[in-house]
């Protein structure tokens, strides 16, 4: 049996079938190093947001590195990309199927609250996502009402 595997391996078509075997094992220890030894999924979480541009309100996927300043590299060249929220909600109270990325007011050192310009209610920092059973946040309108003074 070994002799047998031994010539074929002597063979033309053996030594390619080895190189090939080969060729598999390197690259399978290439991709196990990489999930052993690269970015964690945490960290890519961490680093991979999402960030808007405040000149031309569209939004864009970045990776934050060490010492970035703030506010970013935009896709429009200028230094104006700032993290986002994430609104979940339609005008009407319910759900979205797609997010809406918002700049907080405080980060473009604004004063007040931010409301999402698609549906108009309040984002904070750390956006809860709709949940069953769960109310959508005041539109501006009733958020006014709300802290009016009385």
């Amino acid at each position: 049996m070994i002799e047998a595997i031994r010539r074929f391996l002597n063979s033309n078509a053996g030594k390619s079938v080895g190189i090939i075997v080969a060729l598999l094992c390197v690259g399978l220890c290439v991709f196990m190093m990489h999930n052993v030894f690269g970015r964690s999924e945490a960290a890519a979480m961490a680093n991979d947001r999402m960030f808007v541009d405040s000149e031309t309100g569209k939004s864009f996927k970045h990776t934050l590195a060490v010492g970035e300043p703030m506010p970013c590299m935009a896709p429009s060249g200028k230094m104006t990309g700032y993290p986002s929220e994430v609104c979940w909600w339609n005008a009407d109270g319910s759900a979205s199927s797609t997010p809406t990325y918002v700049i907080l007011n405080s980060l473009m050192g604004k004063s007040g609250p931010t409301f999402c310009p698609v549906c108009h209610r309040l984002v904070v920092v750390h956006n809860p996502p709709p949940h069953t059973g769960g109310q959508p946040p005041p539109t501006e309108d009733e958020f006014k009402q709300m802290h009016s003074t009385q």
